[in-house]
C-alpha cells in the first residue's frame, strides 16, 4: 500500500507490502531508514534547527533536522526493535535554490544539520542524493528497502 509522507511527516512500517513516498523535495530532505527485519522509515524535512520556532517543536519534531533524526531512529528501534547498528540510512534531497538572492541555503543547512546529528550518533550515511539544482520524489520499498529517485530540474 502506498503511503504519502508530506512536508513534516514521517512514517514507519513493517508491512512488507507498504511503499513510502514524497514529493518535490527541493531544499527540503528525506532521511529514510532501512532494518534487514523489514522496517522502513521516511521523514520528510523542511528546517534544520527546531531553534528557529521552540514553541512548534512539541507540535511538529519531524519538521526539523534536529529532531527529525533523533524521532525517526529512535522510533524504528524502540517500537519495532531495531538495532541501531543495523540501519541503513539513506538522504535525499537539500537542492540549492536557483535564485541567485537565497541566502539562507536552506539545503545545504538541511543535509548538514542530518549528517551532524548522524555524526553525533555514531551512525554514517550508506547513501545520499543530495544537493544540486534538481527537484527529487522518492519512493521506498519496504519489502527490500530499495529506493528509487525521480528528478527534474528545479524552476525559477
Amino acid at each position: 500500500m502506498d503511503k504519502i509522507i508530506g512536508i513534516g511527516q514521517y512514517a514507519i512500517t513493517n508491512n512488507a507490502a507498504d511503499v513510502l513516498k514524497t514529493f518535490a523535495l527541493s531544499s527540503c530532505v528525506a532521511l529514510t531508514v532501512y532494518s534487514p527485519q523489514k522496517v522502513l522509515g521516511m521523514v520528510h524535512i523542511a528546517l534544520p534547527s527546531s531553534k528557529i520556532a521552540p514553541s512548534e517543536l512539541k507540535v511538529n519534531p519531524a519538521y526539523y533536522a534536529d529532531t527529525a533524526v533523533v524521532m525517526l531512529l529512535e522510533k524504528a528501534c524502540i517500537r519495532y526493535g531495531c538495532e541501531k547498528e543495523e540501519l541503513e540510512l539513506k538522504l535525499f534531497g537539500g537542492a540549492m535554490s536557483v535564485r541567485q538572492d537565497d541566502v539562507f541555503h536552506i539545503g545545504s543547512q538541511n543535509v548538514a544539520m542530518v549528517k551532524a546529528t548522524l555524526s553525533r550518533m555514531n551512525l554514517k550515511l550508506c547513501h545520499a542524493d543530495v544537493g544540486g539544482n534538481i527537484s527529487r520524489s522518492i519512493q521506498a520499498d519496504a519489502a527490500t528497502g530499495e529506493v528509487k529517485v525521480a528528478s527534474q530540474p528545479l524552476l525559477i
